[in-house]
């Protein structure tokens, strides 16, 4: 490709690989679009230290690799990506592997999207050596296996595997690059090359080149050990806390069990004081519903309903389901009664849900005279049913519908 006049953006631009190659890219006559990390410093990293001429001639684009949308804006007009943003600390990937799996991994398929959207001609995928691991032979070719040895390893494997994808699956013009030891001007003290160097300058007798790898993969694991220690620690602050809840959940469950004991046995007790007066005033109402078909109706000693029939009494399942039905209504009723006396005054209102489903013509107009009669003791009755008819009894009718998307709309009429 010939580079001149070409739109050219570079991720990473502020680092050291990054910003060689935006000066190599002005010296070939391209334009360049350099993708720098924002932060709140306002710092353009070695870009900073660029002649101010130099820096005229860049576009600054300040973002976030993770961002899909920064992606797609910064890339739009480019005729080639180089993209080398990305975490590179292996120390710092033992500790938060989560970061490396966004930046790396999620921030290159970023850039392929935005490609493949944009139709950008050429795309450069900065890979590592790291994604080798330790060698199983050498020298290294492009044949030996990928080993994820560490987490920041196997997030270049990852972003590798996704560029390698594009290419298979859409056609992608994507090349991986994977540099070995690069070296020079602007590039950390930390880094294995420079340190050789430092120690060579320095007259050092021994040189060990795997030495600060080694040290800092260990301080990495040690900082690991040290998260997980503490993880460990929190569950077991959590397990000794939900412990406790659950002592004190069980002493809870003791009291109300012995309050619901009690409850019980009172309950009890003030239903057979109230029983024979329940049952004088539900045959009451059975008689006046029945049309005197049937006199007397009761509570036994299990407060089952009992109804009598030509002086014998009989339980409520050898009636019909309408029947039966109508002695429930009549003992509801008859509750209501009992509680507005025994409470000495006039109650606002009492609710009667669908009363009306099993009865005739005949019991309904009887169920309403009956209710009537409770006007005395409930300022109002409201009765919820799906009849119709019973609409021509009331005062007031409210309506209740439910359209297709389960909105409910209220009518009074």
């Amino acid at each position: 490709m010939d580079l001149k006049n070409k739109q050219v953006l570079i991720t990473g631009a502020d680092g050291f690989i990054g910003s060689h190659i935006v000066e190599a890219l002005l010296e070939k006559g391209c334009k360049v679009r350099a993708f720098v990390f924002y932060n709140s410093f306002n710092s353009w990293g070695w870009i900073d230290t660029f002649p101010k001429e130099k820096v005229d001639k860049i576009e600054i684009f300040p973002g976030d690799i993770r961002d899909p949308y920064g992606i797609k804006s910064a890339m739009n007009g480019i005729d080639l990506v180089i993209h080398l943003a990305a975490l590179i600390s292996i120390p710092f990937s033992y500790i938060a592997p989560d970061c490396f799996v966004d930046t790396n991994i999620k921030g290159t398929l970023n850039i392929l999207q935005a490609a493949r959207l944009l139709k950008t001609k050429k795309v450069l995928v900065t890979s590592t050596s790291e994604v080798y691991g330790t060698a199983q032979y050498v020298p290294i070719d492009e044949k030996h296996p990928l080993q994820g040895q560490s987490p920041y390893s196997a997030s270049k494997i990852g972003a590798d595997m996704i560029a390698e994808s594009f290419y298979r699956s859409f056609d992608l013009p994507v090349t991986i690059v994977r540099p070995f030891n690069t070296y020079g001007p602007r590039q950390s003290s930390r880094a294995v090359i420079p340190n050789i160097i430092t120690q060579v300058l320095n007259n050092k007798k021994e040189i060990f080149a795997d030495s600060k790898l080694e040290l800092e993969k260990k301080e990495g694991e040690k900082n690991l050990v040290i998260q997980r220690i503490k993880n460990i620690q929190g569950k077991i602050a959590e397990l000794e806390e939900f412990k406790k809840r659950i002592n004190d959940e069980r002493k809870n469950a003791q009291q109300l069990g012995m309050l619901s004991d009690v409850m019980s046995s009172f309950r009890t007790y003030l239903i057979s004081r109230i029983r024979p007066t329940l049952s004088s005033y539900a045959s009451d109402y059975f008689e006046r519903l029945t049309d005197g078909k049937y006199r007397e109706m009761e509570l036994d000693e299990d407060y089952n309903i009992m109804i009598y029939d030509d002086s014998n009494s009989y339980s409520i399942q050898r009636f019909s389901g309408g029947e039966e039905d109508l002695a429930n209504l009549c003992l509801r009723l008859a509750i209501s009664e009992v509680i507005t006396e025994r409470a000495g005054g006039v109650f606002n209102f009492i609710i009667l849900d669908e009363i009306f489903g099993s009865q005739d013509m005949i019991r309904r107009q009887n169920i309403m005279k009956a209710l009537n009669g409770l006007s005395s003791k409930f300022r109002q009755i409201f009765l919820v049913t799906h009849i119709d008819d019973v609409k021509n009894y009331v005062e007031n009718v409210i309506y209740v519908n439910e359209n297709e998307d389960r909105i409910s709309t209220v009518k009074i009429e």
